[in-house]
């Protein structure tokens, strides 16, 4: 894997530029020996700007420049101090880029010169020559020009650097959104499934348990059949429980199989303990994907649960499951209270039985009939 750029911390710049300033006051005694203390006080203020070249370049530069001008006005030959003025070019390219470094590197060009003309006699030359003045000047300014292409490559080079950061951090907050999506998706799911299967498992044994009760002074034997319908329904319930719960396990896997079509005949031989039921299953359903499967089960347990919740007693509900084409057809309808039926508000079964429908573009009609009763009517296709 690629690290990421070397990069000194907040800390690691501020001691550097420490360091840089004190090593060039340090050596700058001993570029010159026997220097004034005139000369020591300027080469002092030309190097100790440099401590804040990162923070406020523009200014730093300003005063290194106007400390050389003075050394030009006083002194007709190099400092030690001059050190301090490539960097000064260096930190104004490098921290702010064209906008500033150009007229920086104008008024550089032009000092050069001026810098040529002044240490001339300080070389020796009797006479100012037209040619030597020029070599000198182009000296000085290729490393001013040096100085200030290095510090425009870093500033682009930080500013690649800095747009490469900002795309990987956006491409990592947009992976954890999808990630929380994923999860929110996912969550919800569950929670349908789990609606459904205890929606579905308590009502059975409520049911269960009120005819065993009534059963249980005069026909000892229904209430035995109650009570292990009960027991059956309610240890179906915690297995699909336990499968849905491994997959909320950090590090479980849900591997317990979901129901699908198969399990349709067992789940109305359930429901026709507590109803009469007409059914119409067709013999058709070979290749119906796991996904359409699964949501056709489940919608008819909710359906069935709804009848045994609001449709009253006596009730008869008609099941129809087919196959339309590319789709799966589900009728589940049955004959009781239907719009006069109670709602105490509270469910999501309707709400979970939309979204199961929507999420593979199906079409989903539920609600009251004309003649009485209720009626669910799904086309879901693959």
């Amino acid at each position: 894997m690629d690290r990421a750029p070397f990069r000194l911390s907040p800390r690691g710049r501020q001691w550097f530029d420490i360091a840089l300033t004190c090593a060039l006051l340090a050596v700058a005694p001993l570029a010159a020996v026997g220097i004034s203390p005139g000369t020591a006080v300027l080469t002092a203020a030309q190097i100790v700007p440099l401590f804040w070249r990162r923070s406020y370049p523009v200014a730093v530069f300003a005063a290194v420049y106007v400390t050389h001008a003075a050394q030009v006005l006083l002194y007709d030959t190099t400092l030690p101090g001059q050190l301090a003025f490539p960097i000064a070019v260096y930190s104004v390219a490098r921290w702010r880029g064209l906008r500033w470094s150009i007229p920086v590197l104008v008024l550089s060009l032009i000092a050069a010169v001026v810098a040529a003309i002044d240490w001339m006699p300080s070389y020796g030359t009797p006479s100012y020559s037209t040619s030597l003045v020029a070599s000198q000047a182009f000296g000085i300014g290729l490393i001013v020009v040096v100085a200030w292409v290095l510090g425009l490559l870093g500033h682009t080079r930080e500013a690649y650097v800095n747009s490469l950061i900002e795309r990987s951090e956006r491409v990592a907050r947009e992976a954890d959104q999808r990630a929380q999506l994923a999860a929110q998706g996912e969550r919800n799911r569950i929670a349908r499934e789990m609606h459904d299967v205890v929606a579905h498992g308590l009502s059975v044994i409520i049911v269960q348990a009120d005819g065993a009760r009534y059963a249980a002074s005069a026909r000892p034997e229904t209430a035995v059949d109650a009570l292990e319908t009960i027991a059956s329904t309610g240890r179906q319930a915690l297995t699909e429980m336990r499968s849905l719960l491994g997959l909320l396990r950090e590090n479980g896997t849900g591997t317990a199989p979901q129901p699908d079509l198969n399990d349709v005949p067992a789940l109305l031989e359930e429901a026709a303990a507590s109803m009469r039921l007409d059914t119409e299953i067709s013999a058709d359903l070979v290749g119906v994907p796991p996904g359409v499967a699964l949501t056709a089960y489940r919608l008819l347990q909710e359906s069935l649960t709804n009848v045994r919740k609001h449709a009253g007693p006596q009730v008869t509900t008609t099941v129809t499951l087919r196959r339309d084409g590319d789709a799966l057809k589900l009728t589940v309808r049955d004959d009781g209270r239907g719009a006069s039926a109670a709602d105490d508000g509270g469910g999501h079964g309707l709400v979970g039985m939309r979204e199961r429908v929507a999420a593979h573009g199906g079409e989903l009609r539920v609600g009251p009939v004309v003649g009485g009763g209720y009626e669910v009517d799904a086309r879901i296709p693959w």
